[in-house]
C-alpha cells in the first residue's frame, strides 16, 4: 500500500471497512474483535499504531516483528478463533513512524473470538448474541457464496493433491518471513485450514466444497460438477471475424491462471519499466490483475463462459458476476465486494492475487504507463475489465509516477520502453537492453545494470565497452556523479 493511499485513508477516518488501533507494546483484545467482525461482514483493513482520529503515533519498530508474530499465533489458535484464519500483516513506514497493516478478507464462514460472534455496524464491532441473528448470518453467507456448496461424494482421490507440495513452496515464498503455516500442515490439515472442507450448517452435510473442486479438482470431476465451466483465451488481430489463436481452458484454477498468463506472454509486447530502481514487467502486472480477477470473482454456476480476449486496440476480460450495482468503477467510487472469498484467500496465499481492491488501483496506475490510457471497469451481470492497447505507443518511452495520468502516487518515478522493439538491428539483445536501460536512467551504474538485467558484472562491462568502441555510448562526468550519453546521430539510423 503506497503513501498516498495511506494518507487518504487516515484523512477519511474509520469506516465500516477501516479500523485504527493504537497498540502500544501489545495488541489488545479489541483488535481481534475487529478481525472477527470484518470476517463476518465485508472485510476491511486494520492499522495498528494509529489513533482514532487518524493521527499516526506508530508502534515501537523493534517490537513490531514480535507483535506480528503474536498476532498470527492468536488468530491461528483454535481456543481463541473459531474457525481459525490465516492473515499476513505488513510492517510499513509512514512519515518516519512504523505501523502495522492487516487486510482482513470477507469470509465464507461465521467466525467467533473467545466464543463470541462479532459483526461490523458502521465503524463499530458489535456482539451478536441473538440466535435469530446468528442464524441469519449463516443463511446470508450460504446464499451468497456458491463456492461453499458442499459435495459430500467428492473424495480426496478426486483432487490433485500432488499440487500441494508446490503450493506450499509458493505460499512460503510469498511471505515476508519465509515461513507459512501450510508448510508444517498435513494435506488434510491444509485443506481444512484453507476452508476447502467444511460443513453445510443448513443440512449438516460435511465434505469438500465447490472451491476445493475448482482449485484442486481433476478435470473430469470439475466437468461433472460444472459442465459449463470454461475460460476462453482468444487472440483476434488479423482475423477479426474469427481468431488468430485460441485456447479453451477447462482445468483447475491454478493451472488456468498459469496457462492464461502464458497466453498473454505469447501475444502481448512487454515494456522495460523501472520503478524506484526496480525492474518490473508491465505486461505481467496488468495481465496478472486481469486474469486473477476473471478467475477469482466470477459466478461459477453461470453458463456464461469467462473470456480473456486480445484485440488490436484493446484487451479485456469478462465473466458472469453477482453484481451489487451497475455502472463504471473507478478508484474513487470503488467499494470492494468479494464474490468468492475462499478462492480469493487461496490465491493471495500463493501470491497470485493481492488484497481486495488493489487490482483496480494497480490497473489504473500501470495501464497509463503501458498504453498511455486508463482502463475501464464495468460492473453488471457481466463484469468487464478493458485495458487499451495503443499501437502508436509501441517503442515509446513514458515517464510518470503514480496512479492515473502519471500523477505522483508515492511510488517514485517510472519509465517504460518496449522491450520487443530493438534500438537498432546491428546490436545484440544485451546491448539493446543496456541502451534501453540508459534511456530510462542515464545515471545508472554498471553494477545496477548487472542487477537489473540479471547478468554478470563482467558481461555488462564487456558490452558497455563494445558500445563505446562503436561510438554509440559515452560517459560524461565522473564515475560517481556522471551520466551516460547515447550518440544521437547513430540513434537516428
Amino acid at each position: 500500500m503506497d503513501i498516498s493511499a495511506l494518507k487518504e485513508i487516515f484523512s477519511v477516518g474509520e469506516t465500516i471497512a477501516v479500523e485504527f488501533k493504537r497498540c502500544g507494546n501489545r495488541i489488545e483484545n479489541d483488535t481481534y474483535e475487529t478481525v472477527c467482525s470484518f470476517l463476518n461482514r465485508f472485510g476491511g483493513d486494520i492499522f495498528m499504531g494509529v489513533l482514532d482520529d487518524g493521527t499516526v503515533e506508530g508502534v515501537n519498530p523493534k517490537a513490531a516483528p514480535e507483535l506480528v508474530k503474536n498476532f498470527i499465533k492468536c488468530i491461528s489458535n483454535q481456543q481463541l478463533f473459531t474457525p481459525t484464519i490465516y492473515l499476513v500483516p505488513e510492517i510499513l513506514e509512514y512519515d518516519g513512524r512504523t505501523i502495522i497493516h492487516v487486510h482482513v478478507p470477507m469470509s465464507a464462514e461465521v467466525h467467533s473470538y473467545k466464543k463470541v460472534i462479532y459483526d461490523r455496524v458502521d465503524d463499530a464491532d458489535v456482539r451478536v448474541t441473538s440466535t435469530d441473528q446468528i442464524a441469519q448470518m449463516y443463511i446470508r453467507k450460504q446464499d451468497i457464496f456458491t463456492e461453499r456448496r458442499i459435495y459430500p461424494y467428492v473424495e480426496k482421490e478426486d483432487l490433485r493433491l500432488d499440487m500441494l507440495s508446490r503450493l506450499r513452496v509458493m505460499a512460503r515464498n510469498n511471505t515476508m518471513t519465509g515461513t507459512h503455516p501450510w508448510t508444517d500442515l498435513t494435506d488434510d490439515e491444509l485443506l481444512r485450514s484453507a476452508n476447502l472442507y467444511g460443513t453445510d450448517r443448513m443440512t449438516g452435510q460435511k465434505g469438500f466444497n465447490m472451491a476445493a473442486v475448482l482449485l484442486l479438482g481433476k478435470d473430469d470431476v470439475i466437468m461433472d460438477i460444472l459442465p459449463a465451466y470454461v475460460t476462453d483465451a482468444i487472440l483476434r488481430i488479423r482475423d477479426v471475424d474469427r481468431y488468430d489463436d485460441r485456447e479453451i481452458i477447462k482445468t483447475n484454477l491454478i493451472d488456468s491462471y498459469e496457462r492464461l498468463m502464458e497466453f498473454g506472454r505469447k501475444h502481448l509486447p512487454d515494456k522495460f519499466f523501472l520503478e524506484n530502481d526496480q525492474r518490473k514487467s508491465l505486461r505481467e502486472i496488468i495481465t496478472r490483475e486481469m486474469i486473477a480477477n476473471v478467475l477469482i470473482h466470477r459466478e461459477f454456476t453461470s453458463s456464461y463462459p469467462a473470456k480473456f480476449i486480445i484485440e488490436r486496440d484493446r484487451m479485456y476480460v469478462e465473466n458472469a458476476s453477482r453484481s451489487v450495482s451497475n455502472g463504471i468503477i473507478t478508484p474513487d467510487n470503488l467499494e470492494p465486494n468479494p464474490k468468492n472469498p475462499i478462492i480469493a484467500s487461496f490465491f493471495r496465499n500463493i501470491g497470485y492475487a493481492d488484497q481486495l481492491g488493489s487490482g483496480v488501483r494497480n490497473l489504473f496506475k500501470y495501464s497509463t504507463y503501458y498504453s498511455g490510457k486508463e482502463p475501464e471497469f464495468k460492473e453488471g451481470d457481466i463484469f468487464r475489465i478493458i485495458v487499451p492497447l495503443d499501437a502508436e505507443m509501441d517503442g515509446k518511452t513514458t515517464q510518470g509516477g503514480g496512479q492515473g495520468g502519471g500523477q505522483d502516487g508515492g511510488q517514485g518515478s517510472g519509465r517504460a520502453v518496449d522491450e520487443d522493439k530493438l534500438w537498432t538491428n546491428d546490436l545484440s539483445e544485451v546491448e539493446n537492453n543496456i541502451i534501453q536501460l540508459i534511456d530510462a536512467h542515464s545515471d545508472v551504474s554498471i553494477k545496477d545494470m548487472s542487477e537489473l538485467l540479471g547478468l554478470k558484472l563482467s558481461t555488462i562491462k564487456y558490452h558497455v565497452q563494445s558500445l563505446k568502441d562503436k561510438g554509440i555510448l559515452s560517459r560524461e562526468g565522473s564515475q560517481q556523479k556522471g551520466h551516460w550519453v547515447v550518440n544521437p546521430d547513430i540513434e537516428d539510423q
